[in-house]
Formats: C-alpha cells, structure tokens, sequence
C-alpha cells in the first residue's frame, strides 16, 4: 500500500472508536503510550459490555479519582487501576508474568477485536515506530482484528523490533500534543537510604534492570562513578540519561518501554545504541543471564521471616503485580557475577511491618524464599541464600523496623524459627557510615564494619582458626568452643552502649571476618571495656591497632569518657597497641593481668 494511503486513513478520535461493538475486548496501549484521547472518545462512546485489556497505563480518564464506564482487565494494577477497586469490581487482575502476554494474544487464548495504541508517523518504507511502547503492544497489534492508531509527531522513532506495518493499522488520529511525561514523585528518606545500599552491590562493568518502582530508579543516581555499566531492562527512565552524560553507562542499552521527560525521548530517537524490543525477548531467563554481571531490582511490598517475597498486595488491596520481576531475579541469579536484589520499605504506608512473621493469604509468593539472595530495607542489608530459617529470621529482623523487631523475635520463636535463647540487641538502623574500606602495611585489604547478629558463625568460625594462646589471651581461660549466646554477645549490639567492629575479606555474599573488635559502655563510669581478636593469619600487619583506634573514635564521638581493657602479662603486642594511643594511661596489675584505664 503506497504510503500516502495512510492520510486517507485518518480520523477524528471518536470516528475512530466507533469500530468498537459491544462485547468487544479492546487492547490500551501502555505507560507513557496511553492513548488517552482515544480512551476519552471510548469513554464518551460507552459501548455496553466492553473490557479493556492492558498492562500499565498512565493517568487513566480524566476524572480524580478516576471513572470509568467499562471493565478492566490489567497485568498489573498500577495507581490509577488501584483507585478503581471497589464493590463494582471494575478491574480484574491476571497473576501472571507480562512476558507470558503475547503468548496469551497469539494464541487466541485472549482474543483481541481492538487495538489502540500510540505510533510515530510513517516512514517512507511503509511502517511506523511503535516508539517508546514496545513491551506487550506490539503482540497486542498483530493479535488484534483491527487497530486503531494516535500518531504522534513528538513520538520518538526507537531502534530494535518496534515497527509495525502501517497496513496493520485501520485508522490513524494525528495528536499534536506532547508524548507524556513521567517523573517519579520525589522519594523519602526511607527509599533515599534502600537506592544507597543497593547501589552498594553494583560494581564496574554491571548490566543493570531498571524496572518498576521508585527505589531501582532511585538508585541510578548513586552510580555515577561507575564505568563500562550496560543496560537490560523492561522499562528505562530519566535517571538513565544522567548516567550516560556522566560516562557511566557506555555499554549497550536495551529495553521494551520508556517513561520518563523530553530528555529520555530526545536521547532515544533515531538513536541505535537504545534498541526497543518485545517483553518475550527482553523478559527471557535465557537472555538475562547471558549477560555478565546482570543486576535484578525487585521493589516488594511484603517478606515473610522465610524469605517468602510478594508483590502483588499493599496493605490488603492489589497494587503490582507478577510483572517482570520474577523473570529478571531468576535470569540475574544465573548471569555470571549476577546480582538479585529485593528492596522494601521496612513499613507499609499503614504503618504495617513489611517484614512478617507470616505472609497474609491474599499476600501470594512471587519470588519463592528459595530464590531469595540479596533483601535491602531502610535499615540495613540482609543475605539470605544458603541460610537455615533460623538464620534467614535474625538476619530479615534485623533489617526490620526498630519498633517491630521484638515482636517479630517473639513470633519467630514462638513458630520455632530460632532458639529461645536469640539475641537480638539493636534497634536503630545499621550504623553504615561506619564502614571503610582499610589498606593494612603489608599491602592487604580488609573492610572494616559494624557487626550483625547474624555475624555469629563467621565469628565462631574465626574462633577457631585462633592458636590456643590467642584463645587464653582473648578470653581468659582455655576454651575449646565458642557457643552460640557466647558468638551472639560478640556480634549483637545495640550499636549505642555496645559496638563491636568486623575487619571481613571476600565477596559480602560470603565474607570471612579475619579480626573484630568489641566494646561494653557502663553508663555508671562512662568508661567502655574493650577486647580484641585476630587471625593468626592476619597478625602483624597492624589490623589490631586500626581496630582500637577505630573503637577509640567511635567512643568519643558517642561521648564516652574513655576505655578499660584487661591484658595478660606477656601479651606484649597488645599492650603496644594500647600504649600508642592518643590518651592519658593507667594500668595496675592483679593475678597476672593488667588492667588498663584509657581517659580521653
């Protein structure tokens, strides 16, 4: 068909919609592609019996909140379909993945009569870009008996498999308004605090997924002085085009939607380094893990103290949905150097803990506890994979709300989760300013950290790599084992009147502790009681004196008046350790020990 047959084509939006029958299923196309003129002409139309089928759509009607005089049935229930729930039943969820769609449109098993959807204006080759809605619109678009198109003049042509043949297309109803715009309304604190632990996991030379939600776009943001970054993802945002200029991102960008400003969509049009491509092939575990070092953001709404993970119900009502995430955290876990991440606020906007003892019915599974690594609350960083249960608990409580842990202990108990004897003494936010990285003079490096009660086995671990000299010097006796309550007072502190620092080597999904360090305020005195131990492997190379020093800053910034430390007769590289210090000290000695006194 020649290519100026496209002009006879057009029509006004509600000429257009009057194709529409009753009982018809009519496809919308999605996120910064909705159609909305022509949903406004459908809406004005109110055809009886008519469903809507569509993944995300923007601003849906033009009513607050909205109205809408058809059914709905969504793969996802995003704020303008969450405003729709009600006893009219208006929206129906389907709990499946979005790259499971076009399967669903192909085979007839959702037949489609309608299509409308947004397009660039046709190209001289006979076809027209689908834009920045690539993602289940262009299955939606050969599916469906007849298509009816917005043509946009601002809309972006994107490289990759976007074009569709303007043959497809039955009527065409120019739009001159700008393609929409989307930002994500500015984060809280809670959600500033998830982006920056996260970005903590990505390292040089990453390929990173997006995806939906405030915290994974966040997160862009803190990435700035990476290098040699790639993308892969369902959907790209504003943040992305920050870390292009920055020369962060450099590798290729594929994806199969866009939301965001005019910057995103100056950036991706006509531009063949941002290729847009179907959700089947961008959603492929086969795919995703062919690339090295893939990054997963998952944002949930509720974790049970197993690792279960859910997505698709805040505070009793549908919001989300299965969408892409299950399918990136799978193709993440098997990608070389890959990376799966769930993020959560600590509480759901009702002021419900979002870490839970257990799911609540209407709360299904997305992402099994089996699959789970890597869990990022306001409050800290949890790794879950190749823990037991009891391990899983303390450490998902640990990252929950202060005000909520001892509860959460009480029923992890109570299930039989963890031991009755469970320490658990923070309740504050893991203190994440404290860690640095620490060069030692023999050329090595180690991290140094606060301490996490679910340190506890890597601490007996250390304990017993210690020689039995270093045991009598560390504890005062000859002790053969290290018990759990005795591994939990060293690890679990409350990060005020107790503080206990790890020096860890290797990956921080299985890092080993090769030194720590502790102490005990008495608010009596005002003074801290400090001890040390060390690898046998790691002495000498001046790791016990950064670990006293770093315990000495920490005390004055908290306003100690000074430390105490006991010290066996003989155990003279200690005690050089302690007479080095920045400090007025006093010893006096009883039964071959020598007790010190550090005043500030």
């Amino acid at each position: 068909m020649a290519l100026f047959d496209w002009h006879d084509r057009q029509a006004s939006a509600a000429e257009a919609v009057s194709v529409v029958r009753p009982g018809d299923k009519v496809f919308i196309g999605t996120a910064c592609a909705t159609p909305r003129s022509l949903l406004q002409a459908l809406e004005e139309l109110d055809r009886p019996g008519v469903t809507l089928v569509h993944f995300l759509t923007d601003r849906f009607g033009t009513d607050d909140p909205p109205q809408t005089n058809y059914r709905h049935r969504v793969f996802y229930v995003g704020r303008d379909m969450r405003a729709l729930q009600g006893p009219m039943r208006q929206v129906e969820y389907l709990p499946l993945s979005v790259a499971d769609v076009p399967r669903l449109l192909e085979s007839g098993l959702m037949p489609l009569d309608v299509a409308m959807v947004q397009v660039a204006p046709p190209d001289p080759d006979g076809t027209c870009s689908l834009g920045i809605s690539v993602d289940v619109t262009k299955s939606a678009v050969m599916a469906a008996n007849t298509v009816i198109a917005e043509v946009f003049r601002a809309m972006p042509r994107t490289a990759g498999d976007s074009r569709i043949s303007i043959d497809r297309i039955a009527s065409f109803v120019p739009v001159e308004t700008p393609v929409i715009e989307y930002i994500h309304p500015p984060v809280g604190e809670a959600a500033e605090q998830i982006a920056r632990y996260a970005a903590r996991l990505i390292d040089h030379g990453s390929t990173l997924q997006i995806g939906l939600g405030r915290v994974p776009s966040e997160m862009l943001a803190y990435l700035s002085n990476r290098r040699e970054l790639a993308v892969h993802s369902d959907v790209i945002t504003d943040q992305l085009v920050d870390l292009v200029d920055a020369g962060a991102v450099t590798g290729p960008v594929t994806t199969s939607w866009a939301m965001g400003t005019r910057r995103l969509y100056d950036l991706v049009d006509d531009n063949p380094r941002f290729t847009f491509r179907p959700i089947e092939e961008i959603c492929d575990p086969a795919v995703i893990a062919s690339r090295e070092r893939m990054v997963s953001i998952t944002q949930a709404f509720t974790i049970d103290l197993t690792g279960q993970v859910s997505t698709e119900s805040l505070d009793g009502e549908l919001y989300g949905g299965v969408s892409t995430g299950p399918a990136f955290h799978r193709g993440a876990l098997a990608s070389p150097g890959g990376t799966a991440i769930v993020c959560l606020a600590s509480r759901t906007p009702a002021g419900r803990s979002a870490i839970t003892a257990e799911l609540e019915p209407h709360e299904a599974v997305a992402i099994p506890r089996a699959d789970v690594h890597w869990v990022i609350t306001e409050y800290g960083t949890a790794y879950l994979f190749g823990r037991s249960l009891s391990e899983r608990a303390v450490a998902l409580i640990e990252i929950a709300h202060p005000d909520e842990r001892d509860e959460l202990l009480d029923a992890a108990i109570q299930q039989g989760l963890v031991s009755k004897k469970q320490q658990l003494h923070s309740h504050t936010a893991y203190p994440v300013a404290e860690v640095r990285d620490v060069q030692l003079r023999d050329g090595r490096a180690v991290l140094l950290r606060p301490t996490r009660t679910s340190d506890t086995a890597a601490m007996q671990e250390l304990f017993y790599r210690l020689s039995e000299d270093d045991v009598e010097t560390r504890f005062f006796q000859k002790l053969t084992s290290l018990t759990d309550t005795t591994a939990q007072y060293l690890c679990s502190v409350d990060y005020e009147e107790e503080m206990a620092f790890a020096a860890v080597i290797g990956p921080s999904a299985h890092e080993r502790i090769v030194a720590a360090s502790c102490y005990y305020l008495s608010p009596a005195s005002g003074l801290a009681e400090v001890a040390y131990m060390v690898d046998p492997e790691w002495q000498g190379a001046g790791l016990g004196g950064i670990l006293h020093r770093g315990l000495v800053d920490y005390a004055r910034q908290h306003g100690a008046r000074g430390l105490t430390a006991d010290v066996l007769l003989g155990n003279s590289p200690m005690m050089r350790i302690f007479e080095g210090g920045d400090y007025s000290l006093s010893s006096k000695t009883s039964a071959g020990v020598s007790e010190l006194t550090m005043l500030f």
